[in-house]
């Protein structure tokens, strides 16, 4: 199964208050040799594919990924897409950030992992997309 979508988006406050912006990702993609992991609900436990296109655009933090059924949370996760869930969220250290307020504005993120999720801390961060792969045998 093939899904995509917005993990993040510049300039918008989320619920802990924190803005990401643009640029944030950029060192940490650049350094990152293997695919991103696809979570359910941050849990390492539940690994259910790889995050294999990852980019910053104009809106923010935008991913492709596929989810692989040998992995141990692909049945749930796919279980929780057909129930509608489709917030993604991301798993990160913050490496540069400051107080503007009583927001944390985040210039630089170490990207760890981003998680499909049900209440996502960004409401805007969701799938756009979930696909099936039709593979020739």
């Amino acid at each position: 199964m093939i899904i995509e979508g917005y993990a993040a988006l510049f300039g918008v406050e989320d619920q802990m208050r924190d803005i990401v912006r643009a640029g944030a990702f950029g060192e940490s993609l650049a350094r990152r040799a293997e695919p991103l992991p696809m979570l359910l609900e941050h849990e390492p436990r539940l690994l259910a594919g790889y995050w294999t296109d990852t980019r910053e655009d104009g809106r923010g933090l935008w991913l492709r990924g596929e989810m692989r059924e040998d992995l141990p949370g692909a049945t749930r996760t796919r279980r929780a897409l057909a129930r509608g869930v489709d917030g993604l969220s991301i798993g990160f250290i913050p490496i540069v950030s400051h107080r503007a307020g009583r927001v944390r504005v985040l210039t630089e993120i170490e990207l760890l992992e981003v998680s499909i999720v049900t209440h996502p801390m960004q409401p805007q961060a969701r799938l756009t997309l979930a696909r099936e792969l039709v593979r020739a045998a």
